[in-house]
Formats: C-alpha cells, sequence, structure tokens
C-alpha cells in the first residue's frame, strides 16, 4: 500500500500543494521583531532604506530588543560625539543644549517617545516636524545608536524620566553636569517668568 492507492489523485495534489505552503512558511525570515514608527505619522518605517554600514551586533540586538548597548561603551560614546558634532549640532549646539532644534539633554522631550531609545532611534531614522528630516540616507544605524549613545551620557535631566534605564540602572546612575550655557538661560527664564 502507498499514497497513491489511499489518496486520489486530485486530492495528492492538494495535499503536495498544503505541504508546499507549509514548509515555505516555516523558513526563518530575518527581520526585526520590533515595529519602529515614523514619530509624526505613525507609519511603519523600511528599515531597509537609507544609508549602508556593517551589520554589528549592537545593531542586530537594538532592532530586536530596543536596548541600546551602546550606552555604556565608551568608545561607542566617543565616536556618537564626534558623529553629532557633524550630523547634528547644526541644530542641536555642540552640547546639545539647544539652538534651532531642541536640547537633549535635559528631560524636556519634543516627542515623549525619545525618552525610551527606541523612539528616539525612530526620531533619528525617520524625522519629526519642522526641519528635523530623516536621517538615514546620512547615518547608518549603527552610527544613529552611537550618537544615541552620546546623547543619553550627557543626559542631565531626571533619572525618573530616563526611561531608557532599567529600574536597576535607575538606582545607581548619576546624570551628567548641566551645562553652564543652560543654567545660566535657565536662571533668567525663571526670573522673568
Amino acid at each position: 500500500m502507498n499514497y497513491k492507492t489511499i489518496l486520489p489523485k486530485k486530492m495528492r495534489g492538494i495535499v503536495l500543494l498544503t505541504l508546499s505552503v507549509l514548509s515555505v512558511a516555516m523558513i526563518p525570515v530575518a527581520q526585526s521583531q520590533l515595529m519602529f514608527r515614523n514619530t509624526v505619522t505613525g507609519d511603519v518605517l523600511d528599515l531597509s532604506f537609507g544609508k549602508k554600514g556593517e551589520k554589528t551586533e549592537a545593531v542586530e540586538h537594538f532592532l530586536n530588543t530596543g536596548e541600546n548597548h551602546y550606552n555604556t561603551d565608551e568608545d561607542a560614546i566617543k565616536a556618537g560625539e564626534s558623529l553629532f558634532a557633524s550630523a547634528c549640532s547644526g541644530c542641536h549646539g555642540h552640547l546639545a543644549e539647544g539652538k534651532l532644534g531642541p536640547a537633549l539633554g535635559d528631560d524636556y522631550y519634543t516627542y515623549p517617545k525619545n525618552a525610551n531609545d527606541k523612539g528616539l532611534f525612530e526620531t533619528i531614522y525617520g524625522g519629526a516636524r519642522s526641519m528635523m528630516g530623516p536621517q538615514y540616507n546620512n547615518l547608518s544605524k549603527d552610527e544613529i545608536l552611537q550618537i544615541m549613545a552620546w546623547i543619553r551620557s550627557i543626559y542631565w535631566g531626571s533619572t525618573e524620566k530616563a526611561d531608557w534605564l532599567t529600574e536597576e540602572e535607575k538606582e545607581t546612575f548619576q546624570p551628567a553636569a548641566m551645562p553652564e550655557e543652560f543654567k545660566e538661560a535657565l536662571e533668567n527664564f525663571n526670573k522673568n517668568h
């Protein structure tokens, strides 16, 4: 007894087609587990666009978890500072103190989603309102993560609003010192309001 005697010819074709479809569906597809969305429109971001770069372990981990391993990597933070100076400081200031674009070291977020690393990545990669265009053509995903790590390293805001930190990290986190220029501007603002 074989399959030819058990199943009629038409049924064999249906079974074969079903098994083929199921086997193709079982092939693992390399894609991120997280869905990244445009900060302004909410549309899904196509992460295949943009400047190509080395597929690093940090990028793969980030795309699957939203956690930036570079936040504690001194070499990546230093590289992020250099990248920030050339790609971001024209609008955000050399110390991310804010100019045409908002300050990035405090705990006021123009887009609340930027309090966590996934949200900040979405804003940098896909752009925001006004002059903040998408940076995916200018920076690789790895470079964006390095810039984000530098931004997190200069954070002088409230630990409670540092949503990129785990609860354990919040217990030992020490915010950076607020830049003097920002302190002076804040004092002047508070005197006049």
